[in-house]
């Protein structure tokens, strides 16, 4: 065996050693082959980890070498359920003894190696769960034995053998009883049958004394820690005494769920634990709250015992108490914070949740009216200090009661839906002290501001402002007024206080107008629109505008708003107590169409330098959109001069600002870099909509509407003209951006204007169509010039959508140059983009685009059939493929549904079209794209209302196609039955059931299109190709024509279910 033991260690060493590159794999691979092979190398692990120096000095091997022998041994005894025969328990046993009476009882317990006393209790542990029923019984007798000091002048018990008696017992607890560790480790029903056996053998054998022997030595390190430290020397022996205890406690802890509560609770034990609760040392103090909270926690069968626990802990007053005393001390200590205090204080908090879930467990599960009496009681004196622990200034200490208070409310939310009456005076005093502390917490630290704090920090109050939150709206659901009136006072008080120029501290400006932003939603019970804000009548709408609101008291919701304006609490000099502002006026716009005096002061708040024009980066970045959102809400009410105003007063913000992003890597194609990361400017084009927005309002004044927006596009068109004539290469970056932001920033003053309509209702105010000609030439040109720039394709396409929204048909003669541009150079990436471009304009402009649609549609099937037709390589590949091919049936459907479906059957398109249809024939026929599935029966079904309408000859001669009927019958229908029959198609599965229900549509479709004639091709004709009994096919074609449809789509589910699960 020394042979393999000089192997075994000389492997470790290697292993230890990365500068042994050309054996470091070699001695790996050795260690893991005797690791694997425990059940015949334990020997030479235990002879590795006990063995003795030849010079009687310490261990033989190096700690390392010891550690490895350790882990051979866990892998020869964890999952080892069957008994060890008796040579090998002997060896084991005697070498395990005699190596604790030598390391723990005589010797130093492996000082210059702690790790080992760890790994070691886990060892031992596992050959315990091993041995214990049968083979070890004496196991906590033998060790026991080795605990009392023998020599009187020392400590009375052993710390080296107690530590390990402690550390053996946490690892035991956790092995057999901890859910935690068990759930995270596969089940093993073994395993699991073994761990109750041992637990059932130590509650039947040794329990009580493993109980008496740790209590007992944590009672004496107690003493010895009294009598040392009244001497008032620190020393090794206190720091000693120290850890004996600590660690004593939480032996306890770990033991205390799942053994007897005779034992644990005693005359004894809860004085010795409530003396421990406010030990000097923390760590003592820490391991004690958490055996009282497994104490409390333990499950009892009946309620009456668990009532009479908590009669005899009387925690209340415990906790009670030390709140107290950790508060004064928390408040004697000013700013300097000592996290292991609040930790402790943070220990009691859940110390005392845990009691008060107890008790409403009792109140509201227990069904003896006397307990429940009793703990109602218990839960009253409990509610006042949990409101305590909820004030505390940290976070972490006032969230360990919300599961508490969550139980509390709920129960309180549930006695209101029985008895719906007055709430009893103490209920309604806790709420109302809830609501003040609630109020009081869902304020910000003063000292830490949240533009400088981390995104964690502030992102964690954000989530525990939305608890309160939730715990407002509890209250809120048991006596909406309490919480009204609580946050009217608040809010009502704070803005006075400011008004009246008193200093109010920046937190506490915040939450007032935080609590007017939130105000919308805790008030649910208030009216929609103008009726949230002021107590008026009911008005028509089209003579709203007529009524003067103002003469109409206001709701609470309305004076807090009123009160928010006028206290000028947007001057505050805060960041955070200006945004919340601009959120909270830009969130209830109606409010202001009561109260338009309102409105001026608003807007100036928003674009001095309060706002749009901030310093502050951030500021302006958010007040871009806000603004944008406060004049989109409120337009009616934004009079022409004002309107004039403000486009003076932001004509400045309308210049281009270029942002270069730093790339993340030299191979980052700054171009593609700066579109995506555009910076500033993103937010920007919030601006540019407004300022379309504010012009649009000028539509009576014709002439310097035009004027105005002139004066705000030309120097967006001199940027053009400008940077068109610097850019020569791709390199040429800032000059490409300039470019391609000018034409979206164009485009987006274009979406401020109202969309064209149509029909045109008499009076109506064209926008300005000259200067929109005129911008729309200009995109032209600069795209003509540019058309290599992918940015600028996209940018475009993006403007003349806005544009045409804008004018209708009045630039339709620019879309022929537009699409040869925007195809000129095409990637595969722009055709969905194109193909959505290209629905736009249809639905905008209908006949308007025919010819460009007639010159198109060819060219465009055509690559669109070569693009399907070419291989999947790739998921990528596979996902633009699929893209592609639902965007061009999309695109399809979209021209057969609208006024230039007769594209499709033109001169110079009509002998397409059967190649066209045979293609999303074999498109329908797919089952494994399910979407595009459904989308060509959507198209089918619509092709077939337009050309089988077997109507007298119209005006119109493009409307029919003659013998579409009979592809129809002889194509559509047979696909659409062929794709339900295929052994491929899951109507189970929710996307095939869509394309189901689609076909279903289709059927439906044909039948009431041609009616007696579609009768007669599925009874005579068609289905009993299929084989269907006559009576069958009878059916079938009177539900197709009876039933709605959603009837028929019904039947039609039902009708492929039944028939696909009948053997063919």
């Amino acid at each position: 065996m020394e042979q393999e033991i000089d192997r075994f260690i000389q492997a470790i060493l290697i292993a230890c050693d990365p500068s042994q590159v050309a054996l470091h794999q070699q001695a790996l691979e050795y260690l893991s082959h005797v690791q694997q092979n425990a059940h015949e190398s334990w020997r030479l692990a235990l002879k590795v980890f006990v063995d003795i120096d030849p010079s009687g000095q310490g261990r033989k091997y190096h700690p390392q070498a010891r550690f490895t022998a350790l882990r051979v041994l866990d892998e020869f005894f964890d999952n080892r359920f069957d008994r060890l025969d008796d040579d090998t328990f002997r060896s084991l046993h005697e070498s395990i003894l005699s190596y604790i009476q030598s390391e723990y009882v005589y010797g130093p317990a492996e000082s210059n190696a702690s790790f080992l006393r760890n790994k070691f209790s886990h060892t031992l542990t596992l050959f315990f769960l091993c041995t214990y029923v049968e083979q070890w019984p004496t196991f906590f007798t033998d060790l026991f034995q080795l605990i009392r000091n023998g020599d009187s002048s020392e400590a009375k018990f052993n710390r080296h053998v107690s530590l390990l008696l402690f550390h053996l017992v946490v690892e035991i607890s956790g092995e057999v009883a901890d859910q935690t560790l068990k759930a995270a480790r596969t089940f093993n029903p073994v395993r699991h049958a073994r761990d109750g056996r041992v637990r059932d053998a130590v509650r039947d054998r040794d329990a009580a004394l493993i109980n008496e022997a740790v209590l007992t030595i944590v009672a004496d390190a107690a003493e010895r820690m009294a009598v040392l430290r009244k001497s008032g020397a620190k020393s090794t022996a206190l720091d000693e005494a120290v850890e004996v205890a600590d660690w004593g406690v939480r032996t306890f802890a770990s033991y205390a769920g799942w053994i007897d509560i005779n034992l644990t609770v005693t005359p004894t034990t809860v004085p010795l634990l409530f003396s421990l609760l406010a030990d000097p040392s923390l760590a003592i103090r820490l391991a004690t709250s958490a055996a009282l909270l497994r104490i409390v926690s333990k499950g009892l069968k009946e309620p009456e015992d668990k009532l009479q626990l908590i009669k005899v802990l009387s925690l209340d007053q415990v906790v009670d108490a030390l709140e107290a005393k950790t508060r004064a001390q928390q408040i004697e200590r000013g700013a300097d914070e000592d996290e292991g205090e609040e930790s402790y204080r943070e220990a009691l908090g859940k110390l005392l949740n845990v009691l008060g879930l107890e008790l409403s467990k009792l109140v509201e599960e227990c069904p003896k009216p006397q307990v429940v009496a009793e703990a109602k009681q218990f839960l009253g004196r409990v509610l006042p200090i949990m409101l305590k622990f909820m004030a505390d200034e940290y976070d972490d200490t006032c969230c360990t009661i919300f599961p508490l208070l969550q139980a509390v409310l709920g129960s309180y939310k549930r006695n209101k839906k029985v008895s719906p009456g007055p709430l009893d005076e103490s209920t309604r005093s806790f709420l109302t002290s809830l609501l003040n502390v609630v109020l009081q917490k869902m304020r910000w630290d003063k000292d830490n501001d949240p533009a400088d704090m981390d995104l964690d920090d502030v992102e964690a109050f954000e989530i525990l402002r939305k608890d309160l939150r939730s715990f407002m709206d509890s209250v809120l659901t048991i006596e909406p007024d309490l919480v009204t009136q609580a946050i009217r006072t608040l809010v009502l008080t704070t803005l006075s206080t400011y008004r009246n120029g008193v200093p109010v501290e920046w937190h506490d400006a915040e939450l007032a107008v935080y609590l007017v932003y939130i105000f919308g939603e805790i008030s649910k019970s208030g009216g929609k629109g103008r009726a949230a804000f002021c107590l008026a009548p009911s008005v028509p709408k089209d003579k709203r505008k007529d009524v003067d609101y103002s003469e109409y008291p206001l709701t609470p919701h309305g004076e807090i708003l009123l009160a928010l304006v006028q206290s000028q609490i947007s001057a505050y000099p805060h960041r955070a107590v200006v945004m919340q502002f601009f959120e909270t006026v830009a969130r209830y716009s109606d409010f202001f169409k009561i109260r338009k005096d309102c409105i001026v002061p608003t807007l100036e708040a928003m674009v001095d330098a309060r706002g749009l024009h901030s310093s502050d980066v951030s500021v302006r970045r958010r007040t871009y959109y806000l603004f944008h959102r406060f004049i989109r809400e409120g337009r009616n009410d934004v009079s022409s001069e004002l309107a004039i105003s403000l486009i003076e007063g932001i004509r400045d913000l309308l210049v281009i600002q270029v942002d270069l992003p730093t790339p993340d890597s030299p191979e980052d194609d700054l171009l593609t870099e700066a579109i995506k990361n555009p910076g500033l400017f993103d937010h920007q084009l919030y601006i540019f909509e407004t300022v379309g927005i504010l012009v649009s309002l000028l539509s009576k004044e014709r002439e310097q509407q035009a004027s105005i927006l002139l004066s705000t596009v030309t120097p967006l068109l001199d940027v053009l003209s400008t940077n068109l004539a610097l850019v020569k290469s791709k390199e040429d970056v800032i000059p490409i951006v300039q470019v391609h932001h000018a034409i979206m920033a164009l485009g987006n003053i274009a979406k401020g204007f109202p969309d064209y309509p149509s029909p045109v209702p008499e009076g109506y105010s064209f926008a300005p169509l000259e200067v929109f000609r005129q911008v729309s030439r200009a995109v032209l040109v600069a795209l003509e010039a540019m058309n290599v720039f992918k940015c600028v394709r996209d940018a475009a396409r993006y403007a003349f959508a806005r544009i045409i929204a804008t004018t209708g048909s009045n630039v339709t003669d620019l879309i022929p140059p537009l699409m040869a541009n925007l195809l000129a150079h095409f990637e595969p990436s722009e055709l969905v983009d194109f193909m959505n471009f290209i629905g736009l304009l249809i639905h905008r402009l209908q006949k308007d685009l025919f010819d460009v649609l007639d010159e198109l549609l060819g060219p465009l099937n055509a690559h669109i059939a070569d693009l399907l037709s070419q291989p999947v390589t790739g998921t990528d590949d596979g996902l633009t493929h699929a893209e592609t091919k639902r965007s061009y049936l999309g695109l399809l459907t979209n021209i057969i549904s609208s006024e230039v479906h007769g594209v499709f059957i033109s001169e110079r398109n009509k002998n397409s079209l059967e190649p066209l249809l045979e293609n999303i024939c074999r498109l329908a026929q797919d089952t494994s794209d399910p979407p595009s599935q459904k989308a060509t029966f959507a198209f089918f079904g619509r092709a077939v209302q337009v050309w089988c309408r077997p109507d007298p000859p119209r005006v119109d001669a493009q409307q029919g196609l003659a013998g579409f009927e009979r592809f129809v019958y002889e194509r559509l229908v047979p696909t659409a039955f062929a794709v339900l029959s295929s052994p491929q198609f899951n109507p189970k599965d929710g996307q095939m059931l869509m394309v189901m229900l689609e076909i279903a549509n289709f059927l439906q479709v044909v039948y009431n299109t041609r009616k007696s004639e579609a009768h007669e091709f599925f009874v005579s004709v068609f289905l009993p190709s299929q084989g269907w009994p006559q009576q069958t096919a009878m059916e079938f074609a009177s539900k197709l024509r009876d039933l709605d449809n959603k009837g028929f789509r019904k039947y039609f589910t039902e009708f492929v279910r039944v028939s696909r699960s009948q053997p063919s």
